[in-house]
């Protein structure tokens, strides 16, 4: 059958499932509790025209969370899981890709009639080349050949604007950049993007559907879709301009109300939130000693608060794997999973349905995450979409942009990977400047780790253009702005203290700046105000100091203030630019660049 007809073949079949709006469920671990094994041919069976049907039935839910447009197996450290041992030790796994995503799901599908795949957001945005080269459209594709059922919004989502996500729900080529394959239009998504809590500031109404329902037969599992209400403090400005994001708990709690006035009385909330595990293995078991012990941060409250009436939470934004039960208001434990991110892992929920209620038997809920191993055979038409979107990505991807004597990793408080994007910046800066005095990048604008391994023919050591778009997929401008040194000292205290107390966020700073971040200590105190110094010297406060920064930070991003209240503005070249800029002028085949030291924060911990 014909890709054109078999896509309209996917939409009819999904038309018939729409009854409102949902998304879906991804969870990792286990909650079992046998329903009652006395139960009478009266209790386990109804009467239903001239025949009997089964009470009970099981829905198998397969999700998976903060894809990121990762079609090709994840690089380094990104491309890997850690698995706990019977004996306690643990062990790596390499994992990931689509290829074999695709054959995972697939195969876990099998023998269950009853199946929904869903996902927890971040489905694209930050991507690899193959991927954020087209503005995502190949993950699209992607996701519709995995036959996902429903996703929520994530805040990346939101990288492009609520225009741009319209259009990877609805179909259309590109506005600026056109159609990519001649004589071939986006079709668009054939699952639904749900995004009950963002509101059009000027109709105050959900820019996507806030929830859909799944049908078949006479069960029903009714999806709502939330992203975290602090994505405008994630994303940048132009990205969520004339959007309101709504609390989370508030929200869902409204809609689940919705869902149970409509009839359904099964339902699952996919929350683009998620929680920081006690352990970094997939498989640990999340509650041991005690029911949410296991996991901490944003999901715990939320969990906690989120009516009774929902039976299961998928959730993701942490990249992390668990899967616990945290109670609900009334005190019952409810299952809470996500899958790490990058299609690591994926994760089987078995959603016990009971026909006499039409609900959720929670007890008997089941749910484990899942290694997406990269022995299995890979699914040939993943194999081929991918191979569509290398050839066109080719002359662009596989230009050398600079040379590596190892792996620069992504890994630590201050990694590698990020003091050289600081170093790039700091360079790039003192092009535009000569006055520019330091550069600072956000942790989470470094989206992967450089290689030094080959991959296919560009031998070891050689940093491609892909592989550097796949490091700095923003394209956020380089920006230089004028502080005083006590602004400065506030910008890091900011590192450890208001929005991001709990959870740091810890700048990767340019060679010269250094510190001491003591763990010891609390809130703003954690930086060490004597420690700070520029070239060796202590920071003046009444002293201005040009620093450079990426756009999204220059505009107070990622729970920094004080760095959107700079002055005498200048912007200067997309940071991709300054990177391979910088590789060029620093490195070559005969002399590559060797891993910084990370070595410019001193870390006092207990």
């Amino acid at each position: 059958m014909p890709a054109e007809s078999r896509a309209h073949q996917r939409r009819r079949r999904r038309t018939h499932l729409l009854l409102a709006g949902a998304a879906g469920l991804a969870t990792a671990g286990a909650l079992a509790a046998a329903l009652p094994a006395t139960a009478t041919a009266e209790e386990s069976s109804a009467k239903h025209g001239s025949g009997y049907f089964n009470r009970y039935q099981d829905v198998q839910l397969l999700s998976f969370n903060d894809l990121h447009g990762n079609l090709e197996p994840p690089a380094g450290s990104s491309g890997r899981v850690t698995e706990l041992q019977p004996d306690g030790t643990t062990k790596t796994i390499d994992a990931g890709g689509v290829e074999y995503l695709a054959t995972h799901l697939r195969q876990a599908r099998e023998g269950n009639k009853y199946s929904i795949t869903a996902a927890g957001g971040d489905m694209v945005g930050a991507s690899p080349l193959i991927s954020g080269l087209f503005h995502d459209e190949p993950t699209i594709e992607a996701l519709n050949k995995l036959d996902l059922d429903v996703t929520s919004v994530g805040n990346h989502e939101f990288d492009e604007g609520a225009k741009e996500l319209a259009r990877l729900q609805n179909g259309g080529c590109h506005p600026t950049a056109g159609c990519y394959v001649k004589d071939e239009e986006f079709e668009g998504a054939d699952f639904p993007y749900l995004a009950a809590n963002v509101l059009d500031e000027k109709t105050g109404k959900p820019i996507l559907k806030p929830y859909w329902v799944w049908k078949k037969k006479d069960v029903k599992v009714g999806f709502i879709g939330v992203t975290l209400e602090d994505t405008p403090g994630v994303v940048s400005a132009d990205g969520v301009k004339g959007l309101k994001f709504k609390d989370e708990v508030e929200t869902i709690n409204k809609y689940a109300k919705v869902l149970q006035r409509q009839g359904v009385k099964s339902i699952v909330a996919l929350i683009h939130e998620g929680g920081l595990p006690a352990s970094g293995s997939y498989n640990y078991n999340c509650d041991s000693p005690g029911a949410g012990d296991g996991v901490s941060g944003p999901i715990v409250d939320i969990a906690k608060n989120i009516t009774p009436q929902v039976d299961a939470l998928v959730t993701g934004h942490t990249h992390a794997a668990y899967v616990c039960t945290i109670p609900d208001p009334a005190g019952k434990p409810r299952m809470v999973t996500s899958a790490a991110s990058f299609g690591r892992l994926y994760t089987d929920t078995t959603l016990t349905y009971d026909r006499f209620t039409g609900d959720i038997a929670r007890t008997s809920v089941k749910s484990a995450n899942h290694v997406v191993t990269r022995t299995v055979a890979k699914a040939p038409d993943m194999t081929e979409l991918i191979g569509k979107w290398n050839t066109l990505a080719a002359p662009i991807g596989n230009r050398a942009i600079g040379y590596i004597s190892a792996d620069i990793s992504n890994t630590g408080t201050e990694s590698p990977i990020g003091d050289l994007i600081a170093d790039a910046q700091l360079a790039h800066g003192k092009e535009l400047d000569p006055e520019t005095d330091l550069a600072l990048m956000n942790p989470g604008g470094v989206r992967a780790p450089l290689t030094y391994a080959a991959k296919g023919s560009e031998g070891d050591g050689v940093v491609t253009y892909a592989e550097g778009f796949t490091v700095q997929p923003f394209s956020n401008t380089v920006n230089l702005q004028d502080f005083t040194g006590a602004q400065l000292i506030q910008v890091l205290k900011e590192q450890v203290s208001g929005t991001n107390a709990a959870s740091p966020k810890i700048l990767q700073p340019s060679s010269g700046l250094t510190y001491t971040l003591d763990l010891t200590k609390s809130g703003a105190d954690r930086v060490v105000t004597d420690s700070i110094k520029l070239n060796g010297g202590a920071i003046d406060p009444t002293a201005t100091y040009r620093v450079a920064t990426n756009s999204f930070l220059a505009g107070g991003g990622d729970g920094f203030p004080t760095l959107g209240q700079g002055t005498n503005d200048l912007v200067g070249s997309d940071d991709l630019t300054a990177l391979e800029k910088y590789l060029t002028a620093n490195s070559s085949a005969t002399n590559p660049i060797a891993p910084p030291a990370a070595n410019r924060i001193t870390v006092v911990s207990q």
